[in-house]
């Protein structure tokens, strides 16, 4: 048995013991939090915002917030040109900046690249705005999409709103309101030094390396409160847009959308003129449904589209009863009108190229007029078959024709009769003129046979 000494001194050993586990166990854990913290903030998040701004765009800007706001990245930095897009789009982007504890830079850049319309949104909304040498930000003016004629007044209220907007946001992030409201209202551009120097943005940077170097140590204020930015000596992490939403991207091009609707056209009736040839129905179908999938991201006029259809189908017309170039005229105003107010009365961004509208009725024109003239040369084509083909054709007299007899043609012996007076000798060369039943009629001829 142990004496009541050797009892105590083993009861403050355990405690001891004890004490110590404890203390080792929150320095571990204690040293796990900050390894795990400088390990995830050790990241700088670099993302590309290139051209217009759709549900796509919007998709990728809030994705790669929320993902560097889950692995608390030190900040996102969006390296911006566009020149705009969608309202609905751009107001999902900035509720998404808004609300993320991330801080958020716009860099307007590389140089040329420019903040316009929903670009300029975008910029004001940030934690921080840069811009790169030789850019420019504005033109926030609101333009009406879709097809629809609107009156003075509801144009005015859409001002209104989209000026109250922008002035909100700049108030938000202390920026130049009344500079901001003339952006919308007087759809002012200007230059990243008057950008600086009106309190647009914060930097000019001639690179992201230059922009990284200027943000650190600056302070800003997220949706979880003020933080002060450090970002020398980060890895910068690229994050890029998945293949599928750079496909889909790319679809909302009008320019693209409007080249896949007329290849679409082009196969499917390939498909039509040659049953079973399966290759150009196929892909007719797949060019027309990727058309009618970028149409639904791009506010078009149906009325336009409703005229390109009809201009097609005047074309196709033309082919199978021809009109001597009456439905051929017909089609080609129908697919030029068409093709111009299919986009009409919207942003410049959203309108398809003049070039590639009249490159397309060109080509589309000329391929029809070369087929409704191939047709109509079909028609006036001599016959090669049946006793039609004999008219114009050259033979020998076999007997003496006076005026009947016989001749001989294409092989065969027929019973003619001339049609002048003089009668033709035996051996001498005829041409037939007509046809009656199974009698030709005939004159001498010195042309050679066939």
């Amino acid at each position: 048995m142990l004496s009541s000494g050797h009892y105590s001194n083993c009861k403050r050993l355990y405690r001891q013991i004890k004490l110590c586990t404890i203390i080792v166990s929150i320095f571990i854990l204690n040293s796990s939090i900050y390894l795990v913290s400088s390990q995830s903030s050790s990241a700088i998040y670099s993302l590309k915002l290139e051209g217009t701004i759709n549900p796509i765009t919007a998709q990728y800007i809030i994705e790669g917030i929320k993902e560097a706001e889950a692995n608390q990245i030190e900040c996102v930095i969006i390296q911006m040109d566009t020149p705009g897009g969608l309202d609905d789009s751009m107001r999902k982007i900035i509720k998404e900046i808004l609300n993320t504890r991330i801080p958020v830079i716009i860099y307007i850049a590389p140089q040329g690249a420019r903040a316009a319309s929903a670009g300029a949104f975008i910029t004001i909304a940030a934690n921080i705005a840069a811009m790169a040498p030789g850019t420019n930000i504005g033109a926030a003016h609101p333009v009406t999409m879709g097809e629809e004629q609107i009156d003075e007044e509801t144009k005015s209220k859409i001002v209104n709103d989209a000026a109250a907007y922008i002035k909100t946001l700049a108030n938000n992030r202390k920026r130049n309101e009344a500079m901001a409201e003339k952006f919308v209202r007087d759809s002012i551009s200007i230059t990243e030094q008057e950008a600086l120097e009106n309190n647009i943005i914060e930097f000019i940077a001639p690179s992201l390396e230059d922009l990284i170097f200027m943000i650190d140590g600056v302070k800003v204020t997220t949706a979880e409160g003020d933080k002060k930015l450090s970002t020398l000596g980060k890895e910068i992490i690229e994050y890029k847009m998945s293949l599928k939403d750079l496909f889909l991207h790319n679809l909302s091009n009008p320019n693209i959308a409007y080249i896949l609707l007329f290849l679409g056209i082009y196969g499917i009736l390939g498909e039509f003129s040659n049953p079973g040839t399966l290759f150009p129905g196929i892909f007719g179908g797949i060019c027309l449904i990727l058309a009618f999938v970028s149409f639904q991201m791009i506010p078009i006029n149906f009325a336009g589209f409703i005229l390109i259809a009809l201009g097609i189908i005047l074309l196709v017309f033309e082919i199978y009863t021809p009109t001597f170039g009456l439905l051929t005229l017909g089609g080609i105003t129908s697919l030029t009108l068409g093709s111009f107010m299919l986009t009409k009365d919207m942003a410049p961004f959203l309108k398809i190229s003049t070039g590639i509208i009249l490159s397309m009725v060109v080509a589309t024109g000329a391929f029809f007029i070369f087929a409704v003239t191939k047709g109509i040369r079909i028609q006036w084509k001599k016959p090669i078959s049946g006793k039609e083909s004999m008219i114009r054709m050259i033979g020998i007299a076999r007997t003496n024709l006076n005026p009947d007899g016989q001749i001989f043609i294409h092989g065969e012996i027929w019973q003619a009769t001339i049609l002048d007076e003089k009668p033709i000798k035996k051996g001498e060369k005829v041409i037939v003129e007509s046809l009656d039943g199974l009698r030709l009629f005939v004159k001498k001829t010195d042309t050679k046979g066939e």
